[in-house]
């Protein structure tokens, strides 16, 4: 069973920011075959939230407060899950556990994130709706989306 926790960036461990890297360059960088900078400051003002299976992570996502990454939203980024386990419907855990933590920390305030366009349904099941036309992200389709 993966077992879902958010900690703040000063809270991480040598190994669970290893980890995190880890997996962001496994799948965004190797797997999706795109070269960008995955390291792009906003990770020490991030929360993150780590799915992990035993003392693997297995799931990620980084939280970021309103004015990080839009001025008006909070946002979910960098939403991540290993290869191996995305049968599970693991993908659906992470982003409701994302969700409701944005509820807890920061309640009432709307959250945007920018989805690989693919994914538009996928997000639409968690009550993201598209807002604006296709664009390209470092070579990839991409679409905003909000939830109110």
């Amino acid at each position: 069973m993966v077992q879902f926790s958010i900690k703040k960036f000063t809270e991480l461990n040598i190994k669970e920011l290893h980890d995190a890297f880890a997996l962001r360059s496994e799948v965004f960088v190797v797997e999706q075959n795109c070269i960008y900078q995955d390291i792009d400051g906003k990770d020490t003002v991030s929360y993150h939230v780590l799915g992990k299976k035993e003392d693997t992570l297995v799931a990620y996502a980084r939280i970021l407060e309103k004015g990080v990454a839009y001025i008006d939203f909070v946002a979910i980024g960098r939403i991540v899950v290993s290869k191996d386990y995305r049968e599970a419907q693991l993908g659906h855990h992470l982003v409701r556990f994302c969700t409701d933590q944005i509820h807890a920390l920061f309640p009432s305030q709307r959250i945007k994130i920018s989805a690989q366009a693919h994914l538009e349904s996928f997000y639409n099941q968690h009550g993201f709706e598209k807002t604006g036309d296709t664009y390209l992200e470092d070579g990839i389709p991409h679409i905003a989306m909000i939830k109110q």
